[in-house]
């Protein structure tokens, strides 16, 4: 069972009564659920994970302090703290995790700050660039069980909506990535010699082909360790993470460079081919540099279209 179905379960048969019982005039003022940080937010835990950060709980999400002053909250985390100490083999942690409490009462304004630097949703085309994906996607993984208001519920569906000229900037500049990586650096640098550099250019060639994967998918990637399982999620193009984890995972000895280069080709084809299909490319031919700048050019603010091709990759 994945720590998301055991922190359900553990709200459902304690939090949900403790919470109706002792603050009833407030279930419709809070959400509850799990969001955030750590595999089990993604669904991606597995036994390793519970060797550190893994415990049975859940997160209380409450308004500002006008709303719901800290007197209340203080009562609201006392209640929490009083719940079963272990639940189906799992001890409560008596220690904050390193980056701040994951679980428990979460006023709504610091969890946003603690992932994306920012106190509400309004983000700006500079926040929208700079914020990396992997904390946008904390935001808005995990379930939420209860929202009476649906505050939060907005907020997540706010953060979710990636503006489409961000996206088509973002893809552009992990499509220029990959042609100057994959297509281009790669090659040279077996050609010198450099089979550290080598590496190097197929690192960054399969994180950007996975980075243009998610965007194509309008899903944002999530942290790096958990990228490949995302990948394979993925609805569209889920089929290249047997091939680049091939790219990153093999050495550039001799008899391998043809099959790699190969195999550079089949993801970028894959890449482009989707492109072509949701018809967010005008070109037709096999370099992601100029697929780059036709994704690039279907952007309608200026300032976003005319910006650096890659002022807005941040992964």
């Amino acid at each position: 069972m994945h720590g998301i179905d055991i922190a359900k379960k553990y709200y459902e048969e304690f939090g949900k009564t403790a919470i109706h019982e002792n603050f009833p005039e407030l279930e419709g003022r809070i959400a509850v659920g799990l969001a955030g940080s750590g595999s089990e937010c993604y669904g991606f835990d597995d036994e390793v994970s519970t060797d550190h950060d893994f415990e049975p709980g859940f997160c209380i999400w409450i308004p500002e302090e006008d709303e719901l002053d800290s007197r209340e909250a203080f009562k609201l985390e006392r209640v929490y703290a009083k719940l079963p100490k272990e639940y189906m083999g799992f001890k409560k942690s008596l220690m904050q995790p390193a980056g701040g409490n994951r679980h428990g009462v979460i006023r709504i304004s610091e969890f946003l700050e603690r992932h994306i630097g920012r106190k509400d949703a309004d983000l700006s085309i500079s926040d929208w660039f700079n914020i990396p994906e992997y904390a946008l996607s904390e935001i808005v993984n995990g379930q939420i069980w209860k929202d009476d208001s649906g505050k939060f519920t907005e907020i997540r569906e706010k953060i979710n909506d990636m503006p489409e000229d961000i996206r088509l900037k973002k893809l552009a500049g992990s499509l220029y990535i990959m042609g100057q990586s994959g297509n281009y650096n790669f090659q040279r640098c077996i050609a010198h010699g450099e089979k550290g550099a080598a590496q190097l250019s197929l690192t960054e060639f399969a994180k950007h082909t996975m980075h243009a994967a998610f965007l194509l998918n309008m899903e944002y990637m999530p942290y790096y360790k958990w990228s490949f399982r995302a990948l394979r999620n993925l609805v569209l193009l889920s089929e290249l993470a047997d091939k680049l984890e091939y790219l990153i995972t093999t050495g550039n000895e001799k008899e391998n460079i043809e099959k790699k280069k190969d195999m550079i080709e089949d993801c970028t084809i894959a890449v482009l081919d989707t492109l072509k299909e949701l018809e967010l490319t005008t070109q037709t031919c096999d370099d992601p540099g100029n697929h780059a700048d036709s994704v690039n050019n279907k952007i309608k603010d200026s300032y976003i279209r005319n910006a650096d091709i890659l002022s807005a990759v941040r992964i």
